[in-house]
């Protein structure tokens, strides 16, 4: 997705309920502050072309300095108002007036993902507004003023709503008009939208995405993060190509000498393909078609390594790395055995891992079916993630 996201940070809050004197979101949590988990996150979304962060004003040196290495897309940092909706406002206003839409996200909720980031803002364009929510696991109730219940809303339809939202700015800016002109403060952005007569559409959030908003939140977080760790996940890919006169065999980024080649969008290294559907599969984050649809000119004759690299920044800005990977190319001919050794180092580099996290085998099938008869390859490949 093309850049047309300028994001704001909420990160004023007086942190109040947390207990303690320090921001919240400049908290260490897991050996960094909260705020670098999202900065971090948003800074690294496609959609995303600049960042503002709105903070105390006793802490912008020091957001400053936090936010100067992550990224090279244009960073704000700017003082918060008196209430939260004022401080979205001064965030957006500093934005660069080239973006048309906006992107706006909790400094507290450190555990969004590129890729919830990237849902919000495909939906924002589809439908001009836009906000993580999940299902509500509790029966909720309304209360009257005398604290008893006064009704019980159908808990299928109850949403909890997270952030980020998205807007198309325009929209934004006329409902924050119209509650500045009526006097009226929201603390959600939906809401402000909604008093406007804008409609929000739902994006299936992520029950992770927790906002840091008491004690209670920073154990869990703590506990999130302890767990996360330890998560490992196994992946599975398979490809196959047929083999065609007038084509260079490329297998693990190596030009294998060859009377035949592998016929594709791309160069066809149908070993590079299996090994990022296998990364892909375990991170449960689709395949290469959908990230790189043969329909599309870019790819024509791409190098299947560089995809390769790509998957595997996209693994590390989900916060996955790659334990070990081993593939199997299946082929009656030619010999592969010279290769193996560069395959593994080209595989190596691209996926940004040692030579011995790499394994790279070559078998035939006795001259069973289509790799046997030379009609084409296959290979398959398993990995090991760890999160």
């Amino acid at each position: 997705m093309k850049e047309q996201f300028g994001a704001v940070i909420v990160a004023a809050g007086n942190s109040t309920r947390m207990g303690g004197a320090l921001s919240k979101v400049l908290e260490p949590l897991g050996g960094k502050p909260v705020l670098l988990y999202s900065a971090e996150v948003l800074a690294a979304c496609p959609a995303v072309g600049e960042l503002c962060v709105v903070c105390r004003e006793e802490d912008r040196k020091t957001v400053q300095e936090l936010l100067a290495p992550v990224t090279d897309k244009p960073v704000q940092v700017v003082p918060g108002g008196s209430q939260r909706q004022d401080s979205v406002r001064r965030g957006v206003e500093a934005l660069s007036p080239a973006w048309e839409y906006v992107l706006i996200h909790d400094g507290a909720r450190p555990f969004v993902t590129v890729s919830l980031a990237e849902a919000v803002c495909q939906d924002a364009v589809r439908w001009g507004a836009a906000t993580a929510a999940v299902a509500s696991k509790d029966t909720c109730k309304l209360s009257d003023a005398q604290g008893f219940v006064e009704s019980t809303p159908p808990r299928e339809r109850l949403m909890a709503i997270q952030t980020p939202q998205a807007f198309e700015r325009q929209l934004y800016q006329r409902a924050l008009q119209e509650a500045l002109a009526s006097g009226k403060e929201y603390t959600d952005d939906c809401q402000l939208v909604e008093a406007a007569g804008g409609k929000v559409r739902l994006t299936p959030g992520d029950y992770r995405n927790i906002k840091l908003t008491t004690p209670e939140d920073r154990l869990a977080a703590r506990a999130y993060l302890q767990k996360e760790e330890k998560a490992m996940r196994v992946g599975f890919g398979y490809d196959v190509h047929k083999l065609v006169e007038g084509r260079k065999l490329i297998l693990g980024g190596v030009e294998v000498p060859f009377e035949k080649g592998l016929l594709g969008h791309s160069d066809a290294d149908v070993l590079a393909h299996a090994i990022a559907d296998a990364l892909l599969g375990a991170a449960a984050l689709g395949d290469i078609g959908k990230l790189f649809p043969d329909t599309d000119p870019a790819y024509q004759g791409a190098d299947s390594l560089q995809l390769l690299a790509q998957v595997c920044a996209l693994l590390r800005r989900e916060g996955w790395t790659i334990s070990n990977i081993d593939a199997t190319v299946t082929a009656q001919r030619p010999k592969l055995s010279p290769h193996i050794a560069s395959m593994r180092e080209n595989l190596a580099r691209a996926c940004g891992v040692e030579v011995s996290q790499v394994s790279v085998k070559a078998t035939t099938e006795e001259g069973l079916g289509f790799t046997g008869s030379g009609e084409g390859m296959a290979a398959s490949a398993v990995c090991l993630l760890e999160g």
